[in-house]
Order: C-alpha cells, then structure tokens, then sequence
C-alpha cells in the first residue's frame, strides 16, 4: 500500500468515506465531488484489491483517489473498493496524508445500522472543549456503539490531528443515499460548505445502482481471486 500525491496544499481538512454500512461514506463524497470544483491530486495504490478498476462518464476511477478543493482547503478521500481487513493499513495511509498535508482536522462519514432508520446523525470526537460544542450542535454524540473499518482504526490510534467522525442511521446491506442526505446535512453545518443536500435525494437511485454497480463488481472480484488462489494452493 503506497500513497502518491501529485500536490500537496498545506492546512487542509481531510474528509475521507470508505466504502462500509449503507455505503454512506462513498455516496456522500461522490457527491461532494459532483457538487465543489475539485482536482484529482492523488492515490493510495494497494496491492491488497484486485487489478480492476472503474470508467465512467470516460473517467477512470482509481480503487481510492485524493481531490482537492481549493475553495474550502479540504482532501476528499474518495473510495469505492478496499478489499478485506485493510483498516489498520488505510488508517497509516491518511495519517501519512494527513502529516504530508499538514491537516487541522480528519473528518469520517459513516454508516451505524438502527431497526428504524430516520434522520438522526451522531458524532464522535478524539478531542473536546470548543469543538464539542460546535458538534453538540449539528449531530448528536455516540455514548454506545461499534465502530468497525478505517475509522475505526482511525479512532482508536494516538494521532496529532484531530478525528471528527459523523453516523448516519441507515439501511442495513443497502446504498442508503438518505442517510447520506443527512449526513451532508450536519457536515455541511459543521464545516459551512452551504451545500443543498436536496438533489442528493432526487439522484438517489442514480447514485445507488452506480456504485452498488461498482462495489458488487469489485466484490466479485475479490472473490474470484480468492477462489483461484485456493484452487492453485489447495
């Protein structure tokens, strides 16, 4: 695993949204990707996945790729296939990011499973005072739960950079790109982007079926090469 950085602005925040319950992460970055002027300034290479990637709209899209807004100073990690049990190695990717970058601040979006999902969003945070405050008011705090995948990684590791991690209630096995409405919902509060999370919702089957599409694929992928790894090995 190897991240290549073609630029490096300095201060940034780091909002990254690996692919894990009700997909939220991966839809709420596509669509801040679809919604700021961003510049493709990177990627994390891993070994770990299979060699398959992405075209759409005459695009290549890359397992996990860095962009950039220069208007709000801020990395999306954009990701759409990580493999299995690649958590502690991604978590070491974006604090190298981060101390490459100089970031003030890591920002995760996540999916948390509930029998009724609706539109509540909690947060956690690796730091308090002030910056609890200003949470406490867009997103409620998470006192009980399991946080699996980068950010948890993530959470637990000692790092200089603050962790902001926001749950939205989803869907469980489903792109949930609602949930992911409301997560834009209380980033955007957060971080004053003033973006309306509106055609979210109105694209919310076109961003479903493409990266269920996506994923699906990756995930087949992943498969067939376990299946003929045991099939030369065994």
């Amino acid at each position: 695993m190897r991240l290549v950085l073609t630029k490096k602005p300095k201060n940034v925040t780091i909002i990254e949204g690996f692919p894990g319950f009700g997909l939220i992460g991966t839809i709420a970055i596509e669509f801040l990707m679809d919604h700021l002027e961003t510049e493709k300034i990177g990627i994390i290479e891993m070994d770990e996945v299979p060699a398959m990637i992405a075209i759409h709209q005459s695009k290549v899209i890359e397992p996990i790729s860095l962009h950039y807004s220069k208007d709000y100073n801020m990395v999306l990690v954009h990701a759409i296939n990580i493999g299995k049990n690649t958590g502690w190695k991604l978590a070491e990717m974006i604090e190298q990011l981060a101390q490459e970058l100089d970031a003030k601040e890591i920002v995760s979006l996540e999916g948390v499973g509930s029998p009724n999902p609706g539109s509540k969003v909690f947060y956690y945070t690796t730091t308090d005072g002030a910056l609890t405050k200003k949470l406490s008011a867009v997103a409620s705090p998470l006192s009980e739960g399991i946080v699996v995948g980068v950010t948890g990684a993530l959470l637990a590791k000692s790092l200089k950079v603050p962790v902001v991690a926001f749950f939205a209630e989803a869907q469980s096995g489903l792109p949930d790109s609602r949930a992911a409405a409301e997560i834009i919902k209380a980033l955007d509060a957060y971080t004053g982007l003033e973006i309306d999370p509106k055609p979210l919702l109105q694209q919310a089957k076109l961003f479903e079926q493409k990266l269920k599409g996506i994923v699906q694929k990756g995930t087949k992928a992943e498969e067939l090469r376990e299946e003929k790894q045991e099939s030369y090995f065994g």
